[in-house]
């Protein structure tokens, strides 16, 4: 059989249901089922029964609900709101001021959230008409947005990671731990950025009539600490070997329905439409990744994988000039898809070419997060880009020009990325 056409195929298909708006699981599965039923002659039935329950069965999988259902709960209580107060006071004397406080809120609520949409919205709606109030740049304010908010990808514990994981086969634990170091690299890159704009013009950061003492950092301090205590209490547990990704997400959704109701913004309504939501994001994202399983089956069968592999082989490309092809790959396809498709289109394609170019596959997760998380801040598509222009109806093409410095040091965390690689394995070594 002819794999050229047979590819071609099955990638037109793909991009065709998707570009169609069918969803991307149902796009999935049937773009599988036609590639087994017309060049193959294995029953693609039992195979997708077996692929059903295998990629929704595992414990890995319980834990995305937990996670999820977490994050639901902080975007709706008041401990969103109590973290933009409780930093406030801690950035009064940098320059930059509280624009510092998109990226340390961003960070922050990443952590327990997973989500950047949600990183995103959360912390948008608290933080940019307090900073448009104040007088602060607005292009410099709504662009650190767009991109701190991608960290919600980053900084562990992050449904891209999870999905990547499953996908993949890589160790979920060390995942969440090397997202650490390029997570907060990024965060110290665009506060060193808005640092070095702001001292050299000082009016896009106006310092305003108020003036923060000491004592009032320190009794800001509560308002800071119920994230601070579900992020050590979640991912302390996971990486101190105490409980699995499953139990942590079942902890952390205990924890953030304590601190919700203790900041009194628990709620039936909160309680029911945090918990409607994350069914619906989980079942979501399960009909993605058992449709992804069933596509890279179809790919393994009908010896796809294998002649890639063997072609890029020897074409005899150095590991540098492979990362720089996917590079520009995953460029052009965050300007026409969203993340998740990313990674279940290219990853069951690409992972065999990593392996044998001889990196490490949780690096290489790493480095995927990144392209996913530049896609967020691309148009026309830019998952980030639409949430910004919900909150403050802007032309999400100016939202993008806003965020286009901070999308060239993602591009400069990815080159350090890729030269040393030991930013993101050097603490998952250590487990």
């Amino acid at each position: 059989m002819d794999l050229g056409p047979v590819s071609a195929t099955i990638v037109g298909l793909l991009i065709l249901f998707m570009g169609g708006s069918v969803w991307i699981g149902i796009s999935l599965f049937l773009v599988g089922i036609g590639g087994f039923f017309f060049f193959s002659d294995v029953s693609f039935g039992s195979i997708l029964s077996n692929i059903a329950w295998n990629n929704t069965s595992s414990s890995t999988m319980m834990a995305l609900p937990f996670f999820i259902w977490m994050g639901e709960i902080l975007f709706r209580s008041k401990i969103s709101e109590n973290l933009f107060k409780g930093l406030s006071p801690w950035m009064d004397a940098i320059p930059g001021r509280l624009i510092h406080v998109n990226i340390l809120a961003c960070t922050f609520f990443a952590a327990v959230s997973g989500s950047s949409a949600a990183t995103t919205a959360t912390v948008g709606k608290i933080t940019v008409p307090e900073l448009k109030q104040r007088g602060y740049n607005y292009a410099l304010s709504i662009g650190s947005l767009a991109g701190s908010g991608t960290l919600g990808f980053m900084i562990p514990p992050s449904m891209v990671m999870l999905v990547y994981g499953i996908i993949g086969d890589v160790s979920i634990g060390k995942l969440f731990i090397a997202g650490f170091i390029p997570g907060f690299m990024i965060a110290f890159l665009f506060s060193a950025y808005i640092i070095v704009r702001c001292v050299i013009n000082p009016s896009l950061a106006p310092r305003g009539d108020t003036r923060h003492t000491w004592r009032d950092r320190i009794e800001a301090v509560p308002a800071i600490a119920p994230v601070i205590v579900l992020i050590l209490t979640v991912l302390g547990s996971i990486y101190l070997g105490w409980a699995t990704p499953t139990e942590a997400g079942a902890i952390g959704v205990i924890g953030a329905l304590f601190f919700a109701a203790l900041t009194r913004s628990l709620t039936w309504d909160v309680f029911k439409t945090s918990m409607i939501n994350s069914v619906r994001t989980s079942c979501m994202i399960m009909l993605i990744v058992m449709g992804a399983a069933y596509l890279s089956n179809v790919f393994g069968f009908l010896g796809i994988t294998r002649a890639l592999t063997g072609y890029v082989t020897e074409m005899g490309l150095s590991p540098y000039t492979l990362i720089i092809i996917l590079t520009v790959l995953y460029l052009i396809l965050g300007c026409l898809i969203d993340g998740f498709s990313m990674i279940v289109m290219t990853a069951p394609l690409v992972l065999p070419l990593i392996e044998a170019a001889k990196f490490d596959t949780v690096w290489f997760g790493i480095y995927l997060v990144l392209m996913i998380e530049l896609a967020q801040i691309t148009p026309p598509v830019g998952f980030n880009l639409f949430v910004i222009s919900g909150l403050n109806n802007d032309n999400i093409f100016y939202i993008a020009r806003a965020a286009f410095p901070f999308f060239l040091l993602m591009l400069l965390a990815t080159v350090l990325l890729t030269v040393f690689p030991q930013i993101a394995l050097y603490l998952p070594g250590k487990m």
